[in-house]
């Protein structure tokens, strides 16, 4: 679950097909106990969040809606459940991978996430349709 398994290079191919805005789906499961040793996974990635959310700030990025997760409603339960999920915006795929690669988030913020978590999914998406119209709608999705 380390910054190893960032995709760049299907990122960046993606970049290269449709350059905008993208909003990350994080999917959480937490550690009971921090591996850390300092707390639940919760109260770890509690202080990842103070952390990193001035980060996406900086990039242009904002956390866009936060919830727990409470049940599979449709399809097959695979057995991988979730605790948590986050919608984070980032202006470019560029700005998520710039503060992924950071020194600073190397440093101070994955430590806390990988105590923090059992498992963590990121999905990138790019907007198809939105009522909140956070991008401008491409005609092939209208």
């Amino acid at each position: 679950m380390g910054i190893e398994q960032l995709n760049i290079e299907g990122l960046k191919e993606l970049d290269r097909e449709d350059r905008g805005p993208v909003v990350m789906v994080n999917l959480m499961r937490f550690n009971e106990s921090a591996a850390d040793g300092s707390g639940s996974g919760w109260d770890a990635y509690l202080r990842y969040s103070v952390l990193t959310v001035p980060m996406i700030k900086a990039r242009g990025g904002t956390l866009l809606w936060t919830g727990n997760a409470k049940a599979v409603a449709f399809g097959h339960d695979d057995g991988r459940h979730w605790d948590y999920l986050a919608l984070v915006y980032y202006p470019s795929i560029d700005a998520f991978l710039g503060m992924m690669n950071s020194p600073e988030y190397e440093l101070q913020c994955a430590p806390l996430r990988h105590a923090a978590c059992a498992d963590h999914l990121i999905i990138c998406t790019r907007e198809a349709y939105s009522k909140f119209g956070i991008a401008a709608p491409r005609q092939e999705n209208l």
